[in-house]
């Protein structure tokens, strides 16, 4: 797992609000598709790539630029449709 500077997340283009508030990590995956459940809320911001996440009957699309946060005990199914880079934490 590796941890952003401040001159990587500025390079990556990552919102202002993201470097105020705390450490970073970040994630990539290829085109797949599995299962996942979250024990705390994971706040996700999505710098490349789109991914379909389902949980239920409720599909959401996440793509580039977008920033997204999963609630605690969440049950989804994640299908990366272009490969996946992203920071994320948990609280």
């Amino acid at each position: 797992m590796k941890r952003l500077t401040d001159s990587e997340r500025a390079e990556k283009g990552i919102p202002d609000v993201l470097q105020d508030t705390g450490v970073w990590n970040v994630w990539e995956c290829e085109p797949s598709k599995f299962n996942w459940h979250y024990e705390s809320e994971e706040q996700a911001y999505l710098y490349e790539g789109r991914v379909k996440v389902r949980a239920g009957s409720q599909l959401v699309e996440i793509k580039a630029g977008d920033y997204a946060v999963f609630p605690t005990g969440l049950n989804c199914t994640w299908e990366v449709l272009q490969t996946v880079k992203k920071v994320y934490r948990f609280v």
